[in-house]
């Protein structure tokens, strides 16, 4: 099968395309012929090398960990999909490539009328941003600021605090600021004068505090938490620990994932859940679209469409 490989950490240079051996289901697994593929900023740091004590990655390696598609081949015990069925999910193995593994605990069902890259947009974000919600044991009538609102797991974070019955503040460019307030965000610009921003827009203080951007933030978090680092969780920014502040990797079993993934995906396809798609790339084009996660400011997500040359 085609996939996107790289054999020795670095900039994207590193990333080529190759013939590989394909995969086959094992037990409790399906193989799914591949129609999109999710682009996250951990797939840039993982092929950087950066991320080696967080998911240690033997080379030659297949980069990406989400996708939609139709099953094609299901393994020993597998009886909630069948071949032929349209899913999306988290994968087993890499998702830049013609055919993905995954556990069927973490696939859903793909709507019909959801289209492929929207489907394939999903997984990551929303499982983040979930995950990362119920660490901060956010709770209706609590004010959550969020660093880096605009992009895939930001505009989850937005949606889904927003959903608890939570007041967000989102931090952003202000050309995404009435992106944000569609989501149900009140936005802030970030940079220089933030603290004083945030206190004008929620005098009444925050919560918690969610960093996406891992820009150097987290000082003016703790700040703006009355100097506590409590409630404090980042995903991006590696001084976590200067600070007194939670980093969430994920990574652990969800027994709840296939579930919450359709119910997510159900919203999805009647509007009721926003994960933009901003651009789509050939799978040869793998390389230029994590150049552009890496530059940053992408509003939602980047997504690879294997079989499209």
């Amino acid at each position: 099968m085609e996939a996107i490989v790289y054999e020795e950490f670095g900039g994207p240079e590193v990333l080529r395309r190759a013939r590989i051996d394909d995969v086959h289901a094992g037990p409790g697994q399906i193989r799914v012929a591949v129609r999109a593929a999710g682009v996250n900023p951990v797939d840039y740091k993982i092929r950087n090398g950066w991320m080696e004590a967080a998911f240690p990655t033997p080379l030659p390696a297949v980069p990406g960990s989400e996708f939609s598609g139709v099953v094609d081949e299901t393994g020993e015990g597998v009886t909630e999909f069948a071949v032929g069925d349209a899913v999306l999910g988290r994968s087993a193995t890499g998702a830049y490539a013609d055919y993905v593994l995954a556990d069927v605990g973490a696939v859903a069902r793909k709507p019909e009328i959801l289209g492929w890259p929207e489907a394939a947009a999903l997984p990551v974000a929303t499982g983040t941003a979930a995950r990362v919600l119920d660490e901060l044991a956010l709770s209706e009538g609590e004010t959550l600021l969020l660093h880096g609102a605009s992009g895939a797991v930001g505009s989850a974070a937005v949606q889904l605090a927003v959903a608890r019955g939570a007041t967000v503040v989102g931090t952003a460019s202000p050309a995404n600021h009435d992106y944000l307030r569609v989501l149900g965000a009140v936005p802030v610009a970030y940079g220089d004068g933030l603290v004083e921003r945030v206190r004008e827009v929620a005098p009444q203080g925050v919560d918690a505090v969610f960093d996406v951007a891992g820009k150097g933030v987290l000082a003016d978090s703790v700040e703006l938490r009355g100097g506590t680092a409590d409630r404090i969780v980042t995903i991006a920014d590696a001084d976590a620990a200067h600070h007194g502040v939670a980093f969430s990797a994920g990574g652990g079993e969800d027994p709840g994932e296939s579930r919450r993934l359709g119910e997510y995906a159900q919203a999805a396809a009647v509007g009721g859940l926003r994960i933009p798609v901003e651009r789509t790339f050939a799978l040869r084009e793998a390389a230029r679209a994590q150049e552009l996660s890496e530059a940053g400011h992408v509003r939602g997500k980047l997504v690879l469409l294997p079989g499209e040359h």
